[in-house]
Protein backbone atom coordinates (compact mmCIF):
# COMPACT_ATOMS: atom_id res chain seq x y z
CA UNK A 1 0.00 0.00 0.00
CA UNK A 2 1.30 3.45 -0.91
CA UNK A 3 2.34 5.73 1.95
CA UNK A 4 -0.35 8.27 1.23
CA UNK A 5 -3.06 5.59 1.22
CA UNK A 6 -1.71 4.21 4.49
CA UNK A 7 -1.67 7.67 6.08
CA UNK A 8 -5.14 8.51 4.81
CA UNK A 9 -6.53 5.23 6.13
CA UNK A 10 -5.01 5.85 9.56
CA UNK A 11 -6.24 9.46 9.76
CA UNK A 12 -9.79 8.47 8.79
CA UNK A 13 -10.00 6.43 11.98
CA UNK A 14 -10.65 9.75 13.70
CA UNK A 15 -14.22 10.90 12.75
CA UNK A 16 -13.35 14.59 13.26
CA UNK A 17 -10.93 14.36 10.36
CA UNK A 18 -13.55 13.06 7.90
CA UNK A 19 -16.15 15.09 5.99
CA UNK A 20 -19.77 14.06 5.49
CA UNK A 21 -18.95 12.65 2.05
CA UNK A 22 -16.09 10.56 3.42
CA UNK A 23 -13.21 12.80 2.28
CA UNK A 24 -10.26 13.55 4.54
CA UNK A 25 -10.34 17.11 5.96
CA UNK A 26 -6.75 17.92 5.11
CA UNK A 27 -6.98 21.50 6.38
CA UNK A 28 -8.01 20.19 9.79
CA UNK A 29 -5.11 17.73 9.88
CA UNK A 30 -2.65 20.42 8.77
CA UNK A 31 -3.87 22.78 11.49
CA UNK A 32 -3.52 20.04 14.12
CA UNK A 33 -0.02 19.19 12.93
CA UNK A 34 1.06 22.84 13.04
CA UNK A 35 0.07 22.92 16.72
CA UNK A 36 1.63 19.53 17.58
CA UNK A 37 -1.81 18.26 18.55
CA UNK A 38 -1.48 15.36 21.00
CA UNK A 39 -4.50 13.49 19.60
CA UNK A 40 -3.08 13.59 16.06
CA UNK A 41 0.44 12.54 17.07
CA UNK A 42 -0.93 9.63 19.12
CA UNK A 43 -2.94 8.47 16.12
CA UNK A 44 0.08 8.65 13.81
CA UNK A 45 2.27 6.66 16.20
CA UNK A 46 -0.15 3.72 16.16
CA UNK A 47 0.78 2.80 12.54
CA UNK A 48 4.31 1.45 12.07
CA UNK A 49 4.67 2.63 8.45
CA UNK A 50 3.54 6.13 9.31
CA UNK A 51 5.71 6.19 12.43
CA UNK A 52 8.82 5.05 10.57
CA UNK A 53 8.42 7.78 7.95
CA UNK A 54 7.32 10.77 10.01
CA UNK A 55 9.09 10.14 13.31
CA UNK A 56 12.69 9.54 14.30
CA UNK A 57 14.47 8.41 17.41
CA UNK A 58 17.01 10.77 18.99
CA UNK A 59 18.71 9.73 22.25
CA UNK A 60 15.84 7.39 23.03
CA UNK A 61 13.19 10.05 22.40
CA UNK A 62 10.65 9.84 19.57
CA UNK A 63 10.52 13.13 17.63
CA UNK A 64 7.71 14.14 15.26
CA UNK A 65 9.08 15.48 11.94
CA UNK A 66 6.46 18.17 11.58
CA UNK A 67 8.02 19.82 8.52
CA UNK A 68 8.14 16.59 6.54
CA UNK A 69 4.56 15.71 7.50
CA UNK A 70 3.19 19.12 6.44
CA UNK A 71 5.18 19.11 3.24
CA UNK A 72 3.88 15.65 2.37
CA UNK A 73 0.25 16.64 2.92
CA UNK A 74 0.60 19.90 0.99
CA UNK A 75 2.24 18.16 -1.95
CA UNK A 76 -0.57 15.66 -2.15
CA UNK A 77 -3.10 18.45 -1.67
CA UNK A 78 -1.81 20.71 -4.40
CA UNK A 79 -0.10 18.29 -6.80
CA UNK A 80 -2.62 15.48 -6.75
CA UNK A 81 -0.87 12.09 -7.11
CA UNK A 82 2.49 13.13 -8.54
CA UNK A 83 5.53 11.63 -6.85
CA UNK A 84 7.70 14.73 -7.07
CA UNK A 85 7.12 18.23 -5.81
CA UNK A 86 8.73 19.64 -8.97
CA UNK A 87 6.37 18.16 -11.56
CA UNK A 88 4.79 21.09 -13.47
CA UNK A 89 5.94 23.44 -10.69
CA UNK A 90 9.61 24.16 -11.38
CA UNK A 91 10.62 27.59 -10.09
CA UNK A 92 7.16 28.60 -8.98
CA UNK A 93 7.88 28.73 -5.27
CA UNK A 94 8.72 31.70 -3.08
CA UNK A 95 10.01 31.22 0.46
CA UNK A 96 9.27 27.48 0.12
CA UNK A 97 5.62 27.94 -0.77
CA UNK A 98 3.93 27.57 -4.12
CA UNK A 99 2.37 30.69 -5.58
CA UNK A 100 -1.01 28.97 -5.38
CA UNK A 101 -0.50 28.49 -1.65
CA UNK A 102 0.62 32.08 -1.12
CA UNK A 103 -2.45 33.42 -2.95
CA UNK A 104 -0.68 36.67 -3.79
CA UNK A 105 1.28 38.49 -6.46
CA UNK A 106 5.02 38.52 -5.91
CA UNK A 107 7.97 40.05 -7.68
CA UNK A 108 10.68 37.74 -8.98
CA UNK A 109 13.94 39.06 -10.42
CA UNK A 110 17.58 37.99 -10.79
CA UNK A 111 19.51 38.09 -7.51
CA UNK A 112 16.39 38.44 -5.37
CA UNK A 113 17.86 35.83 -3.03
CA UNK A 114 21.07 37.82 -2.58
CA UNK A 115 22.57 40.45 -0.33
CA UNK A 116 24.12 43.51 -1.98
CA UNK A 117 26.42 45.60 0.18
CA UNK A 118 25.73 48.66 -1.95
CA UNK A 119 28.75 50.75 -1.01
CA UNK A 120 28.67 54.37 -2.15
CA UNK A 121 31.60 56.74 -1.85
CA UNK A 122 31.04 59.31 -4.57
CA UNK A 123 27.94 60.00 -6.65
CA UNK A 124 29.83 59.75 -9.93
CA UNK A 125 31.32 56.33 -9.17
CA UNK A 126 30.00 53.38 -11.17
CA UNK A 127 30.16 50.33 -8.99
CA UNK A 128 30.44 46.59 -9.56
CA UNK A 129 29.84 44.47 -6.50
CA UNK A 130 29.33 40.85 -5.55
CA UNK A 131 25.83 39.49 -4.98
CA UNK A 132 26.10 37.23 -1.92
CA UNK A 133 23.59 34.39 -2.27
CA UNK A 134 21.67 33.93 0.98
CA UNK A 135 22.17 30.14 0.90
CA UNK A 136 25.55 29.68 -0.77
CA UNK A 137 27.38 32.57 0.89
CA UNK A 138 26.19 32.32 4.48
CA UNK A 139 29.66 32.79 5.97
CA UNK A 140 30.35 35.86 3.86
CA UNK A 141 26.96 37.38 4.68
CA UNK A 142 27.38 36.72 8.39
CA UNK A 143 30.72 38.49 8.37
CA UNK A 144 29.39 41.34 6.24
CA UNK A 145 26.37 42.05 8.43
CA UNK A 146 27.82 41.50 11.88
CA UNK A 147 27.58 44.68 14.00
CA UNK A 148 30.29 47.22 13.31
CA UNK A 149 32.12 49.54 15.69
CA UNK A 150 31.05 53.20 15.48
CA UNK A 151 34.17 55.35 15.66
CA UNK A 152 35.50 58.87 15.13
CA UNK A 153 32.72 60.21 17.36
CA UNK A 154 31.81 63.67 18.59
CA UNK A 155 28.90 65.39 20.30
CA UNK A 156 27.63 68.71 18.99
CA UNK A 157 25.59 71.25 20.96
CA UNK A 158 25.38 75.06 21.25
CA UNK A 159 28.87 75.11 22.73
CA UNK A 160 30.31 73.43 19.65
CA UNK A 161 31.98 70.05 19.35
CA UNK A 162 32.57 67.95 22.45
CA UNK A 163 33.92 64.43 23.00
CA UNK A 164 31.25 61.73 22.90
CA UNK A 165 32.38 59.42 25.69
CA UNK A 166 29.07 57.71 26.42
CA UNK A 167 25.42 57.69 25.41
CA UNK A 168 22.52 59.17 27.31
CA UNK A 169 19.92 56.53 28.15
CA UNK A 170 16.39 56.44 29.58
CA UNK A 171 15.06 54.25 32.40
CA UNK A 172 14.59 51.34 29.99
CA UNK A 173 18.21 51.59 28.89
CA UNK A 174 17.42 52.91 25.41
CA UNK A 175 19.81 55.45 23.91
CA UNK A 176 18.16 58.88 23.80
CA UNK A 177 20.82 60.76 21.83
CA UNK A 178 20.20 62.01 18.32
CA UNK A 179 22.64 60.18 16.06
CA UNK A 180 24.19 60.76 12.65
CA UNK A 181 26.16 57.84 11.21
CA UNK A 182 28.44 58.24 8.19
CA UNK A 183 28.87 55.04 6.23
CA UNK A 184 27.17 52.20 4.39
CA UNK A 185 23.50 52.20 5.36
CA UNK A 186 23.00 48.42 5.16
CA UNK A 187 25.87 47.84 7.57
CA UNK A 188 24.62 50.67 9.78
CA UNK A 189 21.10 49.19 9.93
CA UNK A 190 22.44 45.83 11.09
CA UNK A 191 24.66 47.59 13.64
CA UNK A 192 21.66 49.54 14.98
CA UNK A 193 19.76 46.29 15.64
CA UNK A 194 21.64 45.70 18.89
CA UNK A 195 20.30 48.90 20.44
CA UNK A 196 17.18 49.83 18.50
CA UNK A 197 15.47 46.62 17.33
CA UNK A 198 11.72 47.12 17.80
CA UNK A 199 12.13 50.70 19.09
CA UNK A 200 11.83 52.95 16.03
CA UNK A 201 8.43 54.59 15.51
CA UNK A 202 8.86 56.02 12.01
CA UNK A 203 11.18 55.38 9.10
CA UNK A 204 11.09 57.86 6.23
CA UNK A 205 13.47 57.39 3.33
CA UNK A 206 14.05 59.19 0.07
CA UNK A 207 16.22 56.61 -1.74
CA UNK A 208 17.88 57.02 -5.13
CA UNK A 209 15.20 56.73 -7.80
CA UNK A 210 17.37 54.76 -10.25
CA UNK A 211 16.94 57.36 -12.97
CA UNK A 212 20.37 56.71 -14.43
CA UNK A 213 21.64 60.09 -13.26
CA UNK A 214 21.11 59.85 -9.49
CA UNK A 215 23.32 58.42 -6.74
CA UNK A 216 22.41 54.82 -7.60
CA UNK A 217 25.42 54.49 -9.84
CA UNK A 218 25.22 50.84 -10.92
CA UNK A 219 25.84 50.76 -14.63
CA UNK A 220 25.37 47.16 -15.67
CA UNK A 221 22.98 44.84 -17.46
CA UNK A 222 21.08 44.18 -14.23
CA UNK A 223 20.55 47.79 -13.16
CA UNK A 224 16.84 47.31 -12.38
CA UNK A 225 17.45 44.00 -10.62
CA UNK A 226 20.34 45.53 -8.70
CA UNK A 227 18.13 48.36 -7.49
CA UNK A 228 15.41 45.92 -6.42
CA UNK A 229 17.90 43.82 -4.44
CA UNK A 230 19.44 46.97 -2.95
CA UNK A 231 16.00 48.15 -1.76
CA UNK A 232 14.77 44.74 -0.55
CA UNK A 233 17.81 44.21 1.69
CA UNK A 234 17.30 47.58 3.34
CA UNK A 235 13.51 47.42 3.63
CA UNK A 236 13.78 44.13 5.48
CA UNK A 237 16.46 45.50 7.82
CA UNK A 238 14.45 48.65 8.48
CA UNK A 239 11.30 46.66 9.23
CA UNK A 240 13.21 44.79 11.94
CA UNK A 241 13.94 48.10 13.69
CA UNK A 242 10.31 49.25 13.75
CA UNK A 243 8.16 48.70 16.81
CA UNK A 244 4.69 47.19 16.47
CA UNK A 245 3.19 50.69 16.38
CA UNK A 246 5.64 51.82 13.72
CA UNK A 247 5.34 53.15 10.18
CA UNK A 248 7.51 53.02 7.08
CA UNK A 249 7.25 55.81 4.49
CA UNK A 250 9.19 55.56 1.22
CA UNK A 251 9.41 58.49 -1.20
CA UNK A 252 9.75 57.61 -4.89
CA UNK A 253 8.94 58.82 -8.41
CA UNK A 254 7.35 56.86 -11.24
CA UNK A 255 10.65 55.44 -12.47
CA UNK A 256 10.51 52.55 -9.96
CA UNK A 257 7.40 53.49 -7.99
CA UNK A 258 5.12 50.68 -9.14
CA UNK A 259 7.75 47.99 -8.59
CA UNK A 260 8.52 49.47 -5.17
CA UNK A 261 4.84 49.25 -4.20
CA UNK A 262 4.68 45.50 -4.96
CA UNK A 263 8.03 44.95 -3.24
CA UNK A 264 6.81 46.74 -0.10
CA UNK A 265 3.62 44.65 -0.22
CA UNK A 266 5.85 41.59 -0.09
CA UNK A 267 8.13 42.86 2.70
CA UNK A 268 5.47 44.42 4.95
CA UNK A 269 2.39 42.50 3.84
CA UNK A 270 -0.24 43.96 1.51
CA UNK A 271 -2.63 44.08 4.45
CA UNK A 272 -0.32 46.59 6.16
CA UNK A 273 -0.43 49.09 3.30
CA UNK A 274 -2.03 52.30 4.56
CA UNK A 275 -2.03 54.72 1.66
CA UNK A 276 0.06 56.64 -0.81
CA UNK A 277 0.59 60.37 -0.50
CA UNK A 278 0.87 62.13 -3.85
CA UNK A 279 3.19 65.11 -3.78
CA UNK A 280 3.27 67.80 -6.45
CA UNK A 281 6.95 68.66 -6.75
CA UNK A 282 6.95 71.03 -9.72
CA UNK A 283 4.71 72.93 -12.11
CA UNK A 284 5.38 71.60 -15.62
CA UNK A 285 4.72 74.97 -17.29
CA UNK A 286 7.55 76.48 -15.24
CA UNK A 287 10.22 73.90 -16.04
CA UNK A 288 13.17 74.84 -18.21
CA UNK A 289 13.19 71.44 -19.96
CA UNK A 290 10.71 72.37 -22.64
CA UNK A 291 12.06 69.66 -24.95
CA UNK A 292 10.31 66.96 -22.90
CA UNK A 293 6.96 65.62 -24.14
CA UNK A 294 5.72 65.20 -20.57
CA UNK A 295 7.14 66.56 -17.35
CA UNK A 296 7.22 64.65 -14.09
CA UNK A 297 4.99 66.60 -11.79
CA UNK A 298 4.01 64.13 -9.07
CA UNK A 299 6.02 61.95 -6.71
CA UNK A 300 4.66 59.38 -4.27
CA UNK A 301 5.19 58.31 -0.69
CA UNK A 302 4.11 54.70 -0.06
CA UNK A 303 3.11 54.25 3.59
CA UNK A 304 3.02 50.95 5.51
CA UNK A 305 2.43 50.01 9.13
CA UNK A 306 4.37 47.35 11.01
CA UNK A 307 1.20 45.72 12.39
CA UNK A 308 -2.45 46.38 13.14
CA UNK A 309 -1.38 48.07 16.36
CA UNK A 310 -0.08 51.05 14.37
CA UNK A 311 -2.61 53.89 14.18
CA UNK A 312 -1.86 57.10 12.25
CA UNK A 313 -2.32 60.37 14.12
CA UNK A 314 -5.11 62.44 12.64
CA UNK A 315 -4.29 65.78 14.21
CA UNK A 316 -5.48 68.86 12.43
CA UNK A 317 -2.69 69.60 9.98
CA UNK A 318 -2.88 72.57 7.64
CA UNK A 319 -3.31 70.68 4.42
CA UNK A 320 -5.75 73.28 3.11
CA UNK A 321 -5.03 76.90 2.33
CA UNK A 322 -6.99 79.86 3.69
CA UNK A 323 -7.95 82.67 1.34
CA UNK A 324 -8.28 86.34 2.19
CA UNK A 325 -9.20 89.49 0.29
CA UNK A 326 -6.48 92.12 0.75
CA UNK A 327 -6.56 95.68 -0.48
CA UNK A 328 -3.72 98.08 -1.11
CA UNK A 329 -4.41 101.44 0.44
CA UNK A 330 -2.20 104.16 -0.99
CA UNK A 331 -1.27 106.67 1.71
CA UNK A 332 1.44 108.40 -0.31
CA UNK A 333 1.92 109.53 -3.91
CA UNK A 334 4.84 107.27 -4.71
CA UNK A 335 7.37 107.93 -7.44
CA UNK A 336 6.28 107.65 -11.08
CA UNK A 337 8.80 106.01 -13.40
CA UNK A 338 8.84 103.92 -16.59
CA UNK A 339 9.83 100.27 -16.61
CA UNK A 340 9.70 98.06 -19.69
CA UNK A 341 7.61 100.63 -21.54
CA UNK A 342 4.98 100.68 -18.78
CA UNK A 343 3.92 103.49 -16.51
CA UNK A 344 4.84 102.47 -13.00
CA UNK A 345 4.37 104.06 -9.59
CA UNK A 346 6.86 102.88 -7.01
CA UNK A 347 5.74 102.98 -3.35
CA UNK A 348 8.00 102.87 -0.33
CA UNK A 349 6.77 101.12 2.80
CA UNK A 350 5.40 104.29 4.40
CA UNK A 351 3.48 105.18 1.25
CA UNK A 352 1.27 102.13 0.99
CA UNK A 353 -0.27 99.63 3.38
CA UNK A 354 -2.11 96.37 3.11
CA UNK A 355 -5.53 96.17 4.74
CA UNK A 356 -8.27 93.58 4.94
CA UNK A 357 -11.72 95.05 4.35
CA UNK A 358 -15.31 93.95 3.96
CA UNK A 359 -15.81 91.90 0.85
CA UNK A 360 -16.87 93.74 -2.26
CA UNK A 361 -16.91 93.35 -6.01
CA UNK A 362 -13.95 95.72 -6.18
CA UNK A 363 -11.60 93.37 -4.38
CA UNK A 364 -8.56 93.29 -6.60
CA UNK A 365 -6.62 90.47 -4.98
CA UNK A 366 -7.59 87.14 -3.56
CA UNK A 367 -4.36 85.93 -1.98
CA UNK A 368 -3.33 82.51 -0.75
CA UNK A 369 -2.30 83.28 2.78
CA UNK A 370 0.35 80.55 2.88
CA UNK A 371 1.75 81.55 -0.47
CA UNK A 372 1.49 80.52 -4.07
CA UNK A 373 4.64 80.56 -6.13
CA UNK A 374 3.24 79.64 -9.51
CA UNK A 375 4.96 82.78 -10.81
CA UNK A 376 8.11 82.43 -8.76
CA UNK A 377 7.04 84.45 -5.74
CA UNK A 378 5.36 83.56 -2.44
CA UNK A 379 2.65 86.16 -1.97
CA UNK A 380 1.75 84.73 1.41
CA UNK A 381 5.30 85.12 2.69
CA UNK A 382 5.34 88.71 1.39
CA UNK A 383 2.17 89.60 3.25
CA UNK A 384 3.28 88.00 6.52
CA UNK A 385 6.65 89.73 6.38
CA UNK A 386 5.06 93.04 5.39
CA UNK A 387 2.51 93.01 8.19
CA UNK A 388 5.05 91.99 10.85
CA UNK A 389 7.69 94.46 9.72
CA UNK A 390 10.14 91.81 8.56
CA UNK A 391 10.01 92.73 4.87
CA UNK A 392 13.22 94.12 3.39
CA UNK A 393 13.43 96.52 0.45
CA UNK A 394 14.61 94.47 -2.53
CA UNK A 395 14.99 97.20 -5.13
CA UNK A 396 13.69 100.65 -5.94
CA UNK A 397 10.69 100.30 -3.67
CA UNK A 398 8.33 98.01 -1.80
CA UNK A 399 5.32 97.82 -4.15
CA UNK A 400 5.07 98.59 -7.88
CA UNK A 401 1.78 99.71 -9.37
CA UNK A 402 2.04 98.80 -13.04
CA UNK A 403 -0.46 100.20 -15.55
CA UNK A 404 -1.58 98.57 -18.76
CA UNK A 405 -1.20 94.95 -17.74
CA UNK A 406 -3.63 92.15 -17.01
CA UNK A 407 -7.37 92.28 -16.63
CA UNK A 408 -7.79 94.38 -13.51
CA UNK A 409 -10.88 96.59 -13.37
CA UNK A 410 -8.84 99.75 -13.10
CA UNK A 411 -6.19 98.77 -15.62
CA UNK A 412 -3.26 98.08 -13.31
CA UNK A 413 -1.73 95.47 -11.09
CA UNK A 414 0.48 95.54 -8.06
CA UNK A 415 3.88 93.85 -8.05
CA UNK A 416 6.69 93.41 -5.59
CA UNK A 417 9.85 95.33 -6.34
CA UNK A 418 12.42 93.98 -8.78
CA UNK A 419 15.45 92.31 -7.27
CA UNK A 420 17.84 95.00 -8.47
CA UNK A 421 17.88 98.45 -9.97
CA UNK A 422 17.29 98.39 -13.71
CA UNK A 423 15.29 95.16 -13.64
CA UNK A 424 12.08 95.36 -15.63
CA UNK A 425 10.16 92.48 -14.17
CA UNK A 426 8.50 92.57 -10.80
CA UNK A 427 6.63 89.73 -9.12
CA UNK A 428 2.86 89.76 -9.39
CA UNK A 429 0.87 88.96 -6.27
CA UNK A 430 -0.72 85.69 -7.37
CA UNK A 431 -4.49 85.85 -7.10
CA UNK A 432 -7.87 85.98 -8.83
CA UNK A 433 -9.03 89.54 -9.57
CA UNK A 434 -12.52 90.88 -8.92
CA UNK A 435 -13.83 87.80 -7.18
CA UNK A 436 -16.08 87.79 -4.14
CA UNK A 437 -15.72 85.15 -1.43
CA UNK A 438 -18.34 84.04 1.04
CA UNK A 439 -16.07 83.54 4.02
CA UNK A 440 -12.48 83.99 5.11
CA UNK A 441 -11.72 80.28 5.24
CA UNK A 442 -12.30 78.73 1.88
CA UNK A 443 -10.70 75.37 1.25
CA UNK A 444 -8.72 75.05 -1.94
CA UNK A 445 -9.99 72.14 -4.00
CA UNK A 446 -7.46 69.34 -4.45
CA UNK A 447 -7.80 66.71 -7.18
CA UNK A 448 -7.76 63.63 -4.89
CA UNK A 449 -7.41 62.75 -1.23
CA UNK A 450 -3.85 62.60 0.12
CA UNK A 451 -2.66 65.01 -2.55
CA UNK A 452 -0.27 67.72 -1.39
CA UNK A 453 0.57 70.64 -3.62
CA UNK A 454 4.06 71.42 -2.36
CA UNK A 455 5.63 72.47 -5.63
CA UNK A 456 6.28 75.90 -4.17
CA UNK A 457 8.05 74.37 -1.21
CA UNK A 458 10.27 72.29 -3.49
CA UNK A 459 11.12 75.40 -5.44
CA UNK A 460 12.00 77.45 -2.38
CA UNK A 461 13.73 74.91 -0.16
CA UNK A 462 17.13 75.14 -1.82
CA UNK A 463 18.71 77.06 1.04
CA UNK A 464 16.70 75.67 3.95
CA UNK A 465 18.94 74.86 6.88
CA UNK A 466 21.77 76.91 5.45
CA UNK A 467 22.85 74.16 3.04
CA UNK A 468 22.27 73.96 -0.69
CA UNK A 469 21.56 70.64 -2.30
CA UNK A 470 19.77 70.96 -5.62
CA UNK A 471 19.34 67.27 -6.32
CA UNK A 472 16.54 65.62 -4.37
CA UNK A 473 16.29 68.01 -1.43
CA UNK A 474 12.89 67.84 0.24
CA UNK A 475 11.17 70.86 1.87
CA UNK A 476 10.79 70.86 5.64
CA UNK A 477 7.04 71.32 5.30
CA UNK A 478 6.74 67.88 3.68
CA UNK A 479 8.55 66.20 6.57
CA UNK A 480 6.46 68.16 9.06
CA UNK A 481 3.34 66.58 7.52
CA UNK A 482 4.86 63.07 7.64
CA UNK A 483 6.12 63.37 11.22
CA UNK A 484 2.83 64.87 12.41
CA UNK A 485 0.84 61.94 11.04
CA UNK A 486 3.11 59.09 12.07
CA UNK A 487 5.05 60.10 15.18
CA UNK A 488 4.80 61.99 18.44
CA UNK A 489 7.22 63.88 20.65
CA UNK A 490 10.20 61.80 21.82
CA UNK A 491 9.49 59.01 19.30
CA UNK A 492 12.49 57.69 17.38
CA UNK A 493 12.58 58.65 13.70
CA UNK A 494 15.03 57.00 11.28
CA UNK A 495 16.18 58.10 7.84
CA UNK A 496 18.91 55.91 6.34
CA UNK A 497 19.10 57.92 3.09
CA UNK A 498 19.62 61.19 4.95
CA UNK A 499 21.00 63.34 2.12
CA UNK A 500 20.96 67.01 3.12
CA UNK A 501 19.37 66.16 6.48
CA UNK A 502 15.79 67.41 6.09
CA UNK A 503 14.30 64.55 8.12
CA UNK A 504 16.74 65.07 10.98
CA UNK A 505 16.30 68.87 10.93
CA UNK A 506 12.50 68.64 11.13
CA UNK A 507 12.64 65.90 13.77
CA UNK A 508 14.98 68.08 15.84
CA UNK A 509 12.62 71.06 15.62
CA UNK A 510 9.59 68.87 16.44
CA UNK A 511 11.20 67.23 19.49
CA UNK A 512 11.61 63.78 17.99
CA UNK A 513 14.67 61.65 18.58
CA UNK A 514 16.31 60.85 15.27
CA UNK A 515 18.88 58.60 13.65
CA UNK A 516 20.29 59.52 10.27
CA UNK A 517 22.58 57.44 8.06
CA UNK A 518 24.34 58.81 4.99
CA UNK A 519 27.24 57.40 3.03
CA UNK A 520 27.79 60.14 0.44
CA UNK A 521 29.91 63.17 1.31
CA UNK A 522 28.20 66.48 0.52
CA UNK A 523 31.01 68.70 1.79
CA UNK A 524 29.81 72.14 2.85
CA UNK A 525 26.20 70.99 2.33
CA UNK A 526 26.55 68.10 4.74
CA UNK A 527 23.66 67.17 7.04
CA UNK A 528 25.83 67.72 10.12
CA UNK A 529 26.44 71.34 9.10
CA UNK A 530 22.71 71.79 8.66
CA UNK A 531 22.00 70.31 12.10
CA UNK A 532 24.62 72.58 13.66
CA UNK A 533 22.63 75.48 12.19
CA UNK A 534 19.43 74.02 13.65
CA UNK A 535 21.00 73.72 17.10
CA UNK A 536 22.12 77.34 16.82
CA UNK A 537 18.60 78.59 16.04
CA UNK A 538 18.11 78.18 12.28
CA UNK A 539 15.13 80.33 11.18
CA UNK A 540 14.42 78.71 7.81
CA UNK A 541 11.91 76.02 6.89
CA UNK A 542 9.29 75.35 9.57
CA UNK A 543 11.13 77.32 12.26
CA UNK A 544 8.75 80.30 12.18
CA UNK A 545 5.61 78.18 12.31
CA UNK A 546 3.63 79.22 15.39
CA UNK A 547 3.47 75.64 16.65
CA UNK A 548 7.21 75.15 16.18
CA UNK A 549 8.64 78.58 17.09
CA UNK A 550 12.14 77.17 16.86
CA UNK A 551 14.69 78.92 19.11
CA UNK A 552 17.56 76.44 18.85
CA UNK A 553 19.04 73.99 21.33
CA UNK A 554 19.55 70.27 21.68
CA UNK A 555 22.49 68.14 20.64
CA UNK A 556 23.50 65.22 18.46
CA UNK A 557 26.16 62.57 18.29
CA UNK A 558 28.10 62.08 15.07
CA UNK A 559 29.96 58.93 14.05
CA UNK A 560 32.16 59.36 11.01
CA UNK A 561 33.22 55.74 10.54
CA UNK A 562 31.89 52.18 10.63
CA UNK A 563 34.71 49.75 11.41
CA UNK A 564 34.96 45.99 11.42
CA UNK A 565 35.35 44.83 15.05
CA UNK A 566 38.64 43.32 16.08
CA UNK A 567 38.59 39.53 16.25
Amino acid sequence: MKLYQTLESQLKKEPNYVSDNGELKKWVVISKAQNFDEELITLLLKDKTVKDYFFKEIAGITIFNQGLFLQFLEQKNYLNDSYTQFKNKVGLTIDGKYLKQRNEVALVWPFKDCILEGGQSREEDKREEIFFNEILAQDEITQLLEPKVLTNAKRIDKDGEQPLDQFNRNEEGTITDNLIIKGNNLLALHTLKQEFAGKVKLIYIDPPYNTGSDSFGYNDNFNHSTWMTFMKNRLQSGKYLLNDNGFFCCHIDNNEGEYLKVLMDEVFGAENYINTFYIRVRYPDKTLKQDMDFHKEIESIHIYKKSNNAKPIHNEIETTIDKYIFYFEEIGKGNEIELGGKKVIVFQKDEIKIVKKEFSDKGRKEVWATGSILDGNSSGRFFRDYLTGRYENDGLGIVYKVFGVGDETDGYRYFTGPKKSGATKGKYFQGIPNKQVESENNIRTIPINNFYDLAGGFGNCRLEGGVELRSGKKPEELLRIILSHFSQKNDIVLDYHLGSGTTAAVAHKMNRQYIGVEQLDYGKNDSVIRLENVINGDKTGISKDEEINWQGGGSLGVFNELCQPAI
